[in-house]
């Protein structure tokens, strides 16, 4: 799922910066406290916790990706 995601967000013009969280390291207890799970895809957009695979998925859908790249000066149009 993450290299769908990654493929995705190259399509819409944006280069993700892609951190894999090592098990062991304080970023998954960071992402518990977000309510995610370290185990599956986390994403943020400008710094602010977007969820996971699905809720990427749902923002495509209902047309409000772009709108948050653009805001978070990932992607310019």
């Amino acid at each position: 799922m993450c290299h769908s995601i990654k493929a995705l967000f190259y399509e819409l013009g944006a280069s993700p910066a892609i951190h894999e969280v090592d098990p062991d390291a304080d970023m998954e207890w960071a992402l518990r406290r977000l309510g995610c799970n370290p185990a599956i895809l986390a994403v943020f957009i400008g710094g602010k916790y977007i969820g996971s695979a699905k809720d990427v998925i749902s923002l495509l859908v209902d047309g409000s990706m772009k709108q948050k790249l653009i805001e978070a000066q990932a992607i310019w149009f």
